[in-house]
């Protein structure tokens, strides 16, 4: 062997080695991008130490920043052994007060505020607000919650001239441009506000695999956004962020509607009560596995670490719930976007998933198929793959699909064995990324069911995720050619 080709073989084995280790962690790792981290060296590193999704928040920067930031990303799948995913994630309807006096209001008990929706700078008589049908929608007794809740104030009376005044009941030191939030108050505002669509039509154009829509109330909220990807004929696929009290009353739909769903803590814990939180994350994730929806928590996870090298007791606590409910994913915002180590935030994240996926109890959720679905037999198959592979402590579970439904049907049922899902469409090979244990591939063969698990096996084997003597399920369907929903399983073994 030359040394040209003994290089070219060692690049190669350490590539298939990245790749492999990349995979083993079956939560996945969402990493917002910030200054910390928007150059390329910084972003191969965190997919290097784990992230397989990465966040762009439209809430800042410019469509200049983003498009640099996805040319990087885009350039990485390219190179090197990853499929990372780009979730693009829009600002919504967020409300928010507007210049205060010095930067710094102080507010005490029992004082009246007025809030105005003509542009003044705020101090002790005055405040403006965002969100000019403000007076429609409040009514005497229910509160507006400034600055994430830290400043509490109840409505006391709305005036003839479209002033609200409320005392406050919470004290606190209020500054510029905080958001503020209405718990109590069903508000009228579009799900999608005039930046949100010249965003939706960045993101469409520069094909980012999945849009989460911010403060989603109902499923109308999603026929919006879904009627829009229709008419650019997008593949891209949609996350409902749950943040709302109106979303949790109509999760069912909302899920169903939905393509994935985001836990974002952050304005649900300040919209409901605190206690709360827990059990309705618990139900949400339980939801979404049931419907085979992927669920990605969110919201400081470990939000110490923007400015310590080492997480919270409670922080680590918080990562091993979310995986040992059944999380798809777990998500970082400030910590990799503005904080100080962001690859060591990764690290760290990697090794609590790393160990708590050690647990029996994460795996084969027992969610027997509805008999009454029409998608009951593609699900039963399926079911019984992931048994099978139990079963046979199989080392490898492959799974073949067009729309994405196999793998994340699949992935639903939290399988021990490593998860392949093969597909021809290429945008599912990078969405798929967002779901539980899954590693997808493009792979366009339409040769004879046996022929293509053949290739599919030869092509784990040639990565270094199988050896010889290994024993692969595979699901699949035939004839081929008809593309039939998932209606077949075969169980191989890896050959010499």
């Amino acid at each position: 062997m030359s040394t040209k080709d003994l290089s070219q073989y060692v690049h190669k084995q350490m590539d298939h080695a990245a790749s492999r280790a990349h995979s083993l962690h079956k939560t996945k790792i969402v990493a917002t991008v910030g200054p910390a981290c928007d150059t390329y060296e910084g972003l191969l590193a965190l997919v290097r130490a784990g992230v397989n999704v990465f966040r762009l928040n439209f809430s800042h920067g410019s469509h200049e920043d983003k498009l640099r930031i996805i040319q990087y990303i885009r350039q990485i799948n390219k190179t090197e052994p990853y499929n990372v995913a780009i979730l693009a994630d829009l600002q919504g309807p967020k409300l928010r007060v507007g210049e205060i006096e010095n930067n710094a209001l102080p507010l005490v008990a029992g004082q009246i505020l007025t809030f105005v929706n003509e542009k003044v700078v705020g101090n002790a008589e005055k405040i403006y607000v965002s969100y000019a049908d403000l007076h429609k929608d409040v009514k005497p007794g229910q509160k507006i919650l400034l600055d994430d809740g830290k400043i509490e104030t109840v409505v006391k009376e709305v005036t003839a001239n479209e002033e609200i005044k409320a005392v406050v009941s919470l004290p606190g030191v209020l500054s510029s441009k905080k958001g503020f939030n209405l718990p109590d108050t069903k508000v009228s505002l579009p799900a999608l506000t005039e930046k949100d669509v010249i965003d939706l039509e960045f993101i469409i154009d520069n094909e980012c695999d999945w849009v989460a829509l911010s403060f989603v109330r109902h499923v109308d909220d999603l026929l919006l956004i879904r009627k829009r990807l229709k008419e650019r004929n997008s593949k891209m696929k949609v996350i409902s962020k749950i943040e709302k009290p109106e979303a949790i009353a109509n999760l069912k739909e909302i899920i169903w509607e939905s393509d994935g769903v985001m836990i974002a803590r952050g304005d649900l814990g300040v919209e409901l009560p605190v206690e709360q939180i827990p059990m309705i994350q618990k139900d949400i994730i339980r939801k979404c596995i049931h419907r085979a929806k992927p669920v990605i928590v969110a919201t400081q996870m470990m939000e110490s670490m923007i400015d310590r090298t080492r997480p919270n007791r409670s922080e680590i606590t918080d990562v091993a719930n979310a995986v040992l409910e059944g999380a798809d994913a777990v998500m970082l915002s400030g910590e990799t976007a503005t904080g100080q180590f962001p690859e060591l935030v990764i690290q760290t994240m990697r090794k609590i998933i790393d160990e708590v996926e050690k647990e029996d109890i994460i795996y084969n959720r027992n969610l027997i198929p509805h008999r009454h679905s029409p998608t009951f037999l593609s699900d039963a198959l399926c079911y019984n793959a992931c048994k099978m592979a139990e079963d046979l402590d199989a080392d490898a579970l492959i799974g073949m699909t067009q729309s994405g439904y196999t793998g994340f049907m699949l992935s639903s049922y939290r399988p021990r064995s490593p998860l392949f899902i093969y597909t021809k469409e290429r945008t599912l090979v990078n969405q798929l990324s967002l779901s539980w244990g899954v590693r997808a591939f493009y792979y366009d063969g339409e040769e004879s069911l046996d022929e293509i698990i053949s290739d599919q096996i030869k092509i784990l084997k040639e990565r270094g995720f199988v050896k010889p003597g290994d024993v692969v399920v595979n699901t699949g369907s035939t004839p081929v050619k008809e593309h039939l929903p998932t209606n077949a399983i075969k169980i191989s073994t890896v050959a010499e």
